[in-house]
């Protein structure tokens, strides 16, 4: 039976990497029941511009873990900022809190990124943070509170990420636990798979 996670990929017919880095894997569950992408193609082709649209601001909001009045707000402040803001609203989700833990390998999904955030467990420029939708910004530094090292979250975390590669706008130390925001988020580096133009254009009707 496929729980939650695998339920809302096969609904836009397609994976989502909800669970991380198991999604990579033969373990999903969508590749293993070979349904990973069943009826993408033809649904693609048969979706209307307002339809398919919607799909990827459904499938933002999906990844994100993020509900539509925080979503709409995300846009709102995209659109008033200069530059392209489908560039600006993708970077804006990138920059969130619980994203950047995600991306450092902190956490092996933003779920679980979101939940770790919530019960304290990381420091945002050496104090305390449980804000997930905090947008960190270049120079922010991300620490696991040491407290939380006798967590079972966080026994075997320096094994799991000495080899672990971050995005190029995120700096790690494994051995200290501690993540910086040097650049603003690569875009072309993540190779997102959500078409922010047309969540755009959804918005601006």
């Amino acid at each position: 039976m496929l729980d939650k996670n695998c339920k809302k990929c096969r609904a836009v017919g397609e994976k989502l990497f909800l669970k991380g880095e198991k999604c990579y894997t033969p373990k999903c569950s969508m590749v293993r029941r070979g349904i990973a992408y069943h009826g993408k193609s033809k649904r693609r082709h048969t979706l209307t511009p307002y339809a398919r649209q919607l799909l990827e601001k459904q499938k933002a909001k999906l990844i994100y873990g993020i509900k539509e009045r925080q979503f709409h707000r995300y846009f709102d402040l995209s659109y008033k900022k200069k530059g392209a803001t489908p560039e600006i609203l993708a970077g804006m989700l990138e920059s969130r809190f619980d994203n950047v833990i995600y991306r450092l390998g902190f956490a092996l999904n933003r779920a679980a990124a979101r939940q770790l955030v919530s019960h304290g467990h990381f420091f945002l420029n050496g104090r305390r943070h449980n804000i997930s939708s905090t947008i960190v910004k270049k120079g922010d530094i991300i620490s696991v509170n040491p407290k939380s090292f006798r967590s079972n979250a966080f026994k075997d975390i320096k094994d799991r990420i000495k080899k672990y590669n971050p995005p190029k706008f995120l700096e790690l130390d494994s051995e200290k636990l501690v993540g910086k925001i040097i650049v603003e988020p690569d875009l072309e580096e993540l190779k997102m798979a959500i078409d922010f133009p047309s969540i755009v254009e959804f918005y601006s009707k």
